[in-house]
């Protein structure tokens, strides 16, 4: 019995998790940035190539 209570009072294991969590979302937020600025950019050439005769 102090096995399980010594594993559910300790929060090393929580805390790894919510750094995780944390940087899968600041890379997901970067993937999205990155693909709508390549997109545009995108956009703005073949614009660009078209206006050249």
């Amino acid at each position: 019995m102090g096995f399980f209570k010594n594993f559910c009072m300790k929060d090393d294991g929580v805390t790894s998790i919510e750094y995780a969590l944390l940087a899968a979302l600041i890379f997901l937020v970067i993937l999205s940035s990155v693909t709508i600025l390549g997109q545009k950019v995108q956009t703005h050439y073949e614009d660009i190539n078209s206006a050249i005769p």
